[in-house]
């Protein structure tokens, strides 16, 4: 039998790491026009896409979009993804992952900045005043795939079919099979702290060296490394990953240096044990050492649509189930609308217990 996500296809989670990345998170006006002209746009994003990236065939255009809980509900309504929900606060004090406001992502990749700004242009030029921008981040990639504090970021990112495995929603949800869950965090760096350690001490905080990117010895590696606490394994010891596409950012004459952090899962649950461990520790106490150095200014949860659906959702109202075709299911009319969906970083990603997908 074929699984639900392979007849809805994903929005490009997964697309290769390019040069540029724009971030854009954005509230919604409250009034029923701006809704409406936000569920239009959808069905323009991928056209937008195809037309920017026509201009340089070989720059890897693309972007995704993502919706927050609340956003969902004044959007569209019932029924809405299983594991939707607002972003979720760890720690507290000044170690804290904490939620900001946040109704739309738009995460616009291409290996050409030229093409990202013009792509968030005309994205943004169809929005008009139905939105109002909230944080936009333009990210650069860093020498061999650098993090801002000098580690190479992304190393146990999963590739190909196993990126699909732990990104996209299958048949746990049926009926948002094809989508995925991004949580996003804007980070900013205590450079100067952070360079006057040893490059020794870094690396233990890291739980990697620096030069070579090659993990610690368990015997050597803290357990309060990074490596240690954002690392998960099911109750079966495999381990669960996530899709990082983090990027550095920063302003030099503002003294400002960051990473924003991206993370797709097809359940943000283990995302959120990530942060957990980090942030308030594992055991709690044994939190993330990075924290003493780099804290979080942002923090929002959003579910990512499969491509169908997204271009669906520009005909759905709160209350009313999409209708779309999918490539070997033909809908008739006595059917309902099922099948809209199918379906290291900083290192940001042992523990027991969490889920395991199958």
């Amino acid at each position: 039998m074929t699984p639900a996500s392979l007849t809805q296809e994903p929005q490009s989670v997964s697309s290769a790491v390019t040069r540029s990345a724009f971030f854009i998170v954005a509230t919604i006006n409250e009034d029923a026009t701006s809704r409406a002209a936000v569920r239009a746009w959808c069905a323009d994003v991928a056209n937008l896409v195809r037309a920017v990236g026509k201009r340089v065939p070989g720059g890897n255009l693309s972007c995704v979009v993502g919706f927050s809980s609340d956003a969902w509900d004044k959007l569209f309504g019932e029924p809405r993804p299983a594991g939707l929900h607002p972003f979720r606060e760890f720690g507290s004090g000044e170690r804290k992952a904490i939620a900001t406001p946040g109704d739309l992502i738009m995460h616009i990749r291409a290996d050409q900045t030229d093409l990202c700004f013009e792509l968030a242009t005309q994205l943004m030029k169809r929005l008009e005043d139905a939105v109002v921008t909230v944080d936009e981040v333009h990210g650069f990639r860093n020498f061999d795939m650098r993090a801002m504090i000098g580690f190479v970021d992304g190393t146990e990112n999963p590739e190909g079919d196993e990126a699909v495995h732990f990104t996209v929603i299958q048949d746990e949800d049926p009926e948002f099979a094809g989508g995925s869950y991004v949580l996003v965090q804007k980070y900013l760096h205590d450079m100067k702290g952070w360079n006057a350690l040893p490059v020794e001490a870094q690396e233990h905080i890291i739980g990697r060296t620096k030069l070579q990117d090659i993990e610690l010895d368990e015997d050597v590696k803290p357990s309060w490394s990074h490596s240690s606490l954002t690392t998960l394994d099911d109750a079966e010891g495999n381990e669960i990953k996530i899709l990082r596409d983090n990027m550095p950012f920063g302003r030099p004459g503002q003294g400002e240096f960051g990473t924003y952090f991206i993370g797709y899962a097809r359940d943000p649950q283990p995302i959120e044990q990530m942060l957990e461990n980090m942030f308030v520790g594992l055991p709690p106490g044994n939190y993330d050492r990075l924290l003493d150095f780099s804290r979080a200014v942002t923090g929002g949860l959003f579910f990512v649509p499969s491509q169908p659906l997204l271009e669906a959702l520009a005909d759905r109202v709160p209350g009313a189930a999409p209708t779309i075709a999918v490539d070997n299911h033909k809908q008739t009319e006595s059917e309902p609308a099922a099948a809209v969906s199918a379906d290291g970083s900083l290192a940001i990603g042992s523990l027991k217990g969490a889920p395991r997908y199958e």
